[in-house]
């Protein structure tokens, strides 16, 4: 590998082959965020060393230097670290892999619509930037072998393209070498066989080309124990009868056009060629069935199934059916299996046509003369098309006319593009699949939806390529299904990482899944078009459209409603809802069927969460991801203190918190990361009350440290003591009665400097706690007056302090004082409006009027806490 600077001729070699890597894997994703996992992944693969991190570190260091080495104006801060990894900022035409890629594209665009000099032309200049296989002096871990793997079919693409362009032009006696090289070098790759034969039989050598067939079925049949495909067979037969119309047609097989199927790209059957003077009418026998296979990988889907084939009969002439849902749901898959299904209701023809956006590596290209020509060329039109709409559309009938054809168009983005490809003769049925719904194409809709965990299960074992264990909820097939959000693709990707890894079993693979900071690039690692169609729908939407995405992102996983939408997206609430349905609209976002009562009104896919914050990142400006983030901790603060105070119907309720209490720990880390240190104090103790209810213990330990070091940063005493006097009450919680001291004798000291009396008072009543818990009655008693003087007319403060009365009188006073204190904190809950302590302070009460007889030995001295109480004597 080498980098050629600007200033001088000369390359600079790399030698370190660990430098090599990180600079091939940062180039192969020019311009995109390579994560740290991922190049750590490309680096050792699945034994990294334990300083990985701080060795890349490194290694991101010395390609800095080189970077400026090679552009001393501005190659260092092309390589820019970026969360959660790296991205190179290069020019495009500058990196030859992209012009490669780039010329393809044209050419291959251009062979479309019959230029056959422009194609070839533009072919060979993109094979003569292909020098040797990508990277090949140096390591490949998966993204590079994946890359290479790609580019080496592009490149054999490119090659059989740029030939048969030349093989249109009559050059046929000078590719026969070129050729013969080609079939050596791939040889089992029949379309070069097919080249070959078409140029062998036009220069007069009828046996060569006979005996290049020969070879090769001897060769499949010994290898894979199968016959040459259906089109070589045909073209075997048609030399064997020596068919003139071979000496002056094009080559036999035209070009194949790829399919878009979720999860596969298998090939469109070659469509026998119109002659020009017949562009009017049908030619004889023509047949209009251009059907890829059925996905191998189609499982389930019973029920949408039947659906699609009750909507897709008596259409009326000139209708569509529509089957919709968002990227990877399956839609192309689904459309497949009913044509193949229904082929006896259509038995003059069923034809595919891919109309989606052509993908980076230029496997599904866009044709830029439009959707009609494609079309016409996929009903094997040859030779110039008429200009005009209209006399395409002309042509279009007359193809179809007194036939019973399914025409699925795939990928349509809107109903203009769609129109006019619509079959106006009787008995000629289309079927469109689209992510969002085409205007004025209502009336037969199927919404595709994911897919249930049996068919999740099914379509994983498949995919995988092993049979999985048997069902069983203690799997981790659940939880990977869950991670995926049920989406094909997704699954797919999970089980082709699988695959990849013989020694993995399902609980390492659901362990990688977990972390969401590697999420998505373990899912690409496995099947590199994953990003690419994940992101397709986010790159069609409009701007707007596309900042409210990112900003969602942010909003922890699960249903959320206007309120906490439009808080994230500082906008009113009447123009979120209008947002929140255009991106439901896009598919980007999904209505809860249930409604509000469930939490939310829309939900982000788990996929598309993740998918959102990686854009987020990129993006976004810092200061408005900073923001959005301290908008939606005050929302969410409000919430809580609804919430816990029973006021507003429509806030978080505990099932709530309990949904989303990671995502709210998540949106506390982003307020620390982010220094919104006020908002990270309020967020932590508004979550208080919930985390003490719901003994989620490292919850509430990570968000109060985070908001204790908040706390210091902003020089707030009083916050401080509060969140001390907390962690005390957490260690105690914990029986970690040492380190419960410590926090409750700093929270009194801080509370002094503060001042704070009310955590005074609190910090005092936690070290009368643990003296009683030691047997201390004297010590415990000597603390709880002043702790009653210091909390005041604070409710819990007097809640706690009456509390550790009553169980101290219960030690040495006798029930009917503590009787006393535990009528006291009756009263307390009832103001603090708090079910638990009210219940609590009322078992107290029914224990000490014999009411109720606790365990023999043991008192609950915390709701929900029991201690064994040292026998007496």
């Amino acid at each position: 590998m080498e980098i050629v600077p600007s200033t001088t001729t000369d390359p600079i070699r790399l030698r370190a082959a660990k430098i090599r890597v990180v600079l091939a894997a940062l180039l192969v994703r020019a311009n995109e965020i390579v994560s740290v996992e991922h190049l750590i992944d490309e680096l050792w693969g699945e034994n990294p060393p334990r300083t990985a991190t701080t060795t890349l570190q490194v290694y991101i260091s010395q390609v800095r230097k080189l970077l400026d080495t090679a552009e001393p104006d501005a190659g260092r801060d092309a390589l820019i670290t970026r969360q959660p990894g790296y991205m190179l900022n290069i020019d495009p035409a500058q990196l030859d892999l992209t012009v490669f890629e780039e010329l393809y594209q044209k050419g291959q665009a251009a062979l479309q619509r019959g230029e056959h000099a422009v194609a070839a032309d533009l072919l060979s200049r993109a094979l003569q930037l292909w020098r040797a296989p990508l990277a090949c002096d140096t390591p490949h871990g998966t993204l590079l072998t994946r890359t290479a793997v790609r580019l080496a079919e592009v490149r054999a693409a490119a090659l059989e393209q740029r030939i048969r362009a030349e093989l249109e032009l009559g050059h046929h006696q000078r590719l026969i070498g070129e050729l013969h090289n080609a079939v050596a070098e791939m040889p089992l790759r029949e379309e070069f066989h097919t080249l070959l034969m078409t140029a062998l039989y036009r220069a007069g050598r009828q046996v060569e080309a006979l005996r290049v067939f020969a070879q090769l079925r001897r060769d499949l049949i010994s290898e894979l124990g199968i016959e040459p495909g259906h089109q070589l067979q045909e073209l075997h037969r048609r030399i064997l009868a020596g068919d003139s119309e071979l000496l002056h047609a094009p080559a036999a097989v035209p070009v194949r056009e790829p399919v878009t199927v979720v999860g596969t790209v298998p090939g469109a059957v070659a469509a026998a060629a119109v002659p020009h003077d017949e562009l009017e009418g049908p030619p004889p026998g023509l047949s209009l069935d251009r059907m890829p296979e059925r996905d191998r990988l189609f499982v389930g889907r019973a029920d949408e199934l039947d659906r699609l084939s009750g909507l897709l009969h008596d259409v009326p002439t000139g209708g569509c059916v529509v089957v919709a849902g968002p990227a990877g749901v399956g839609k192309s898959a689904l459309a497949l299996a009913a044509a193949h299904e229904l082929s006896d209701r259509f038995p003059d023809g069923r034809i595919f046509v891919e109309l989606g956006r052509g993908a980076p590596d230029g496997t599904h290209p866009a044709d830029p003369a439009g959707p009609l020509p494609r079309l016409l060329r996929q009903l094997g039109v040859k030779g110039p098309l008429p200009s005009g709409e209209e006399r395409l559309r002309r042509v279009l009938r007359r193809l179809t006319e007194n036939r019973r054809v399914l025409l699925i168009l795939d990928g349509v983005e809107d109903a203009e593009r769609v129109r006019p490809l619509l079959p106006e003769t009787p008995g000629s049925t289309t079927l469109v699949t689209c992510r969002q719904v085409p205007t004025g194409l209502t009336d037969r809709v199927l919404e595709l939806g994911m897919l249930s965990h049996e068919e999740a299960r099914q379509l994983i074992d498949a995919a995988a390529g092993r049979p999985l264990p048997p069902c069983d909820d203690r799997t981790p097939v659940r939880e990977i299904v869950a991670l995926c959000g049920g989406l094909p693709l997704a699954l797919r990707a999970a089980a082709a990482r699988l695959a990849s890894r013989p020694n993995w079993d399902l609980e390492t693979l659901a362990t990688r899944l977990r972390d969401e900071h590697r999420r998505m690039s373990e899912l690409t690692l496995a099947f590199p078009a994953f990003r690419y169609q994940l992101y397709s729908g986010y790159e069609q939407a409009e701007p707007e459209l596309q900042r409210a995405f990112r900003l969602l992102g942010l909003i922890p996983e699960g249903p959320f409603g206007p309120r906490t939408a439009a808080a994230v997206l500082g906008e009113d609430v009447v123009k979120t809802g209008a947002l929140l349905d255009d991106l439901a609209r896009a598919q980007l976002l999904n209505p809860v069927a249930d409604g509000p009562e469930h939490g939310g009104t829309h939900r982000l896919h788990p996929l598309w969460r993740l998918m959102a914050l990686e854009c987020l990142a990129a993006e976004s400006p810092q200061p408005e991801a900073r923001e959005a983030t301290s908008r939606l901790a005050a929302e969410f603060t409000r919430q809580l203190r609804e919430a816990y105070d029973g006021e507003g119907p429509d806030g978080p309720r505990p099932e709530w918190f309990g949904r989303c209490q990671d995502g709210l720990v998540d949106v506390v880390r982003r307020c620390h990361e982010a220094g919104l240190w006020e908002q990270t104090i309020r967020l932590s103790d508004a979550m208080t009350g919930f985390l003490e209810a719901m003994a989620s213990w490292d919850a509430w330990d990570v968000c109060h440290t985070l908001a204790l070091e908040a706390a210091q940063r902003q020089e707030d005493l009083a916050a401080e003591a509060r969140l001390l006097r907390s962690l005390g009450d957490l260690a105690w919680q914990r029986q970690r009665l040492t380190t419960a001291g410590e926090f409750y004798e700093r929270a009194l000291l801080t509370a002094d400097a503060a001042p704070a009396a009310v955590e005074r008072g609190r910090a005092l009543v936690g070290l009368a706690d643990l003296h009683l818990d030691a047997g201390g009655l004297e010590e415990a008693a000597a603390l709880l007056s002043p702790a009653l003087e210091a909390v005041g007319d604070d409710p819990r403060g007097r809640y706690e302090t009456h509390r550790v009365l009553g169980l101290l009188a219960l030690e040495n006073s006798g029930p009917e004082t503590a009787a006393a204190h535990f009528g006291d904190c009756l009263e307390e809950a009832a103001a603090l409006r708090d079910p638990c302590l009210e219940s609590y302070a009322q078992r107290l009460l029914d224990r000490v009027r014999g009411n109720v007889h606790p365990p023999e030995g043991w008192s609950e001295v915390r709701p929900g806490v029991w201690r064994l109480v040292p026998c007496s004597g």
